[in-house]
């Protein structure tokens, strides 16, 4: 796991840009697992900045989104598959055949959800997957409590969650009360991880997450299993890490030959 500590969510959101846009040049086939959120919002702002700027070509990049409200048609102004549109898919030449999105109206939830797997493991996986954290340490919508093990399914959300998207709705009763979600299994069966983390009220989440002990409570926490993690987070967000001089220390140096 590596932590790159940064002034705000400005610079650390081009920092995650430039490194997906290296990342798709390298690999224009490649697989990303995507989040949604604020966070993400300020990433894709920047990815849409490259593709018009510089010429960043998505038409052969696969995407799986993390989850979807269940319950949602992909038609509604809060649901996953509008904000993708608004945010990133169109802005940028991705073939819609190679976009995926977990149905939030779907009849069947247990076809549908082994699909989703199927799918993923179809295009051989995801090469990197973006994720976002909630401020109980959940990340896509595996609330406290979900296996660590855990694949996509229907996952009933946690009233800090409902209460945290409440803003996105008129009122705190009109938010779903599930959504459909990529599992923490599927999650760590990534080749490459990136989580992204900004703001004080992300600060007790970041810390249990990379200094605490691994456990269900704390979705996040399973990461520090994973080989190939990176943490960007601002100067906020990290104001309870314990070991701030050794992560900048380990940073300065990183060797840059070698591929993380």
């Amino acid at each position: 796991m590596r932590i790159t500590i940064c002034k705000d969510i400005r610079e650390m959101t081009k920092k995650v840009a430039g490194e997906v846009a290296e990342t798709i040049r390298g690999n224009p086939n490649i697989v990303l697992g995507l989040p949604t959120g604020s966070t993400p919002e300020e990433l894709y702002k920047e990815l849409v900045l490259l593709h018009k700027d510089q010429g960043l070509d998505f038409s052969r990049v696969i995407t799986f989104n993390l989850d979807e409200y269940y319950g949602l048609p992909a038609s509604h102004p809060q649901s996953y598959h509008t904000y993708m549109d608004q945010h990133l898919f169109g802005h940028i030449n991705i073939n819609r055949k190679n976009v995926y999105i977990p149905d939030g109206m779907t009849k069947d939830i247990g076809d549908h959800c082994r699909l989703y797997e199927a799918n993923i493991k179809r295009h051989g996986g995801i090469d990197l997957m973006l994720l976002g954290i909630g401020r109980d340490g959940h990340i896509a919508f595996n609330e406290p409590g979900s296996s660590l093990t855990s694949r996509t399914r229907i996952k009933t959300l946690a009233p800090e969650t409902i209460e945290d998207n409440a803003r996105f709705f008129k009122s705190k009763d009109e938010v779903p009360r599930y959504a459909l979600t990529m599992g923490i299994g599927t999650i760590m069966e990534a080749k490459k991880i990136i989580l992204m983390a900004n703001g004080k009220n992300k600060a007790e989440a970041l810390g249990l997450t990379v200094e605490g002990p691994i456990t269900h409570m704390v979705a996040a926490s399973i990461l520090q299993m994973h080989n190939r993690v990176i943490i960007y987070t601002d100067e906020e967000a990290a104001a309870q890490l314990k070991h701030i001089p050794y992560y900048k220390h380990e940073e300065k140096s990183w060797l840059t030959t070698v591929e993380y």
